[in-house]
């Protein structure tokens, strides 16, 4: 273990084997720290916070703070939970919940680029990737291996699906189904495909899910019809999940580009 002498760390705090700790970086107490893990200059680990194994904290992250939220009482016992192999880069936010005994999670494998905030209630599933300066506000889950460009603005309670992929500088305030790519004009285009290959998912699934896409966005048919459709052409787990993922939406569902409404086949692959 190696602590630079400036760094505070509370003697409650528990911290495996092997974690460096920088320059005045402050780690409080009823935090848990696994092995191998790097805690940078001036980062902030605060109260009541879980790091798995192998994590790195870039200069000046903060996890596990206080919310930024009205209902938020002092005394109030709620908590942080990152995974293992986390990345939290330069500046990074990471807020616990405003409630009793909640959680924020943070997945497995995930990469935060600079400036992220992840605010209270957040739930990032494994392989989140999430480029710098988008802001995710309460509420929010975000399923595994989802990717968001830079400057993403998301509403409180709106969800992302698996391997789904938003272009930089959306203002999101609906929902994004997974495989799905949302474009920097704010609109459903078609599949993620680079993502779906990068995934291995071979090109007979790809196809299929390309086609429940299609079928949901641009053949012209209301949100009934349209699952209904999809529900009776494949009972595949990934298009039942597309499906069920559609029909939980509280929200609703970000729109399909107008651009194919009138042609399918353009959709792209």
């Amino acid at each position: 273990m190696n602590i630079h002498p400036t760094a505070v760390v509370s003697k409650d705090a528990k911290l495996g084997k092997n974690v460096e700790v920088g320059p005045y970086a402050v780690i409080e107490s009823d935090v848990t720290i696994g092995d191998n893990c790097f805690i940078g200059d001036r980062v902030k680990i605060a109260r009541y916070t879980t790091v798995g194994d192998n994590c790195r904290f870039y200069l000046g992250a903060l996890a596990g703070e206080e919310p930024q939220d009205h209902r938020f009482r002092k005394g109030i016992v709620s908590y942080t939970e990152i995974g293992s192999n986390v990345v939290v880069r330069e500046y990074v936010t990471i807020h616990r919940p405003p409630f009793e005994n909640q959680k924020t999670v943070v997945g497995d494998g995930c990469l935060l680029m600079g400036f992220v905030h992840v605010a209270h209630d957040v739930k990032l599933g494994r392989h989140v990737t999430i480029a710098n300066h988008t802001a995710i506000t309460g509420h929010v889950e975000i399923e595994d291996y989802a990717i968001l460009s830079g400057y993403i603005k998301i509403h409180q309670f709106c969800r992302i699906g698996t391997l789904a992929f938003v272009g930089a500088g959306v203002i999101l305030t609906q929902d994004v189904p997974p495989y799905c790519m949302l474009r920097e004009n704010g609109f459903i285009c078609g599949p993620n495909t680079i993502g779906l290959r990068r995934a291995n998912i071979d090109s007979e699934l790809r196809l299929k899910i390309r086609n429940a896409i299609k079928t949901f966005f641009f053949q012209g048919l209301n949100a009934k019809n349209a699952l209904s459709e999809i529900d009776a052409a494949d009972p595949l787990p990934e298009i039942a999940h597309f499906s069920e993922f559609i029909k939980a939406s509280k929200r609703g569902i970000m729109p399909g580009n107008p651009k194919f409404a009138h042609n399918p086949d353009g959709c792209p692959d």
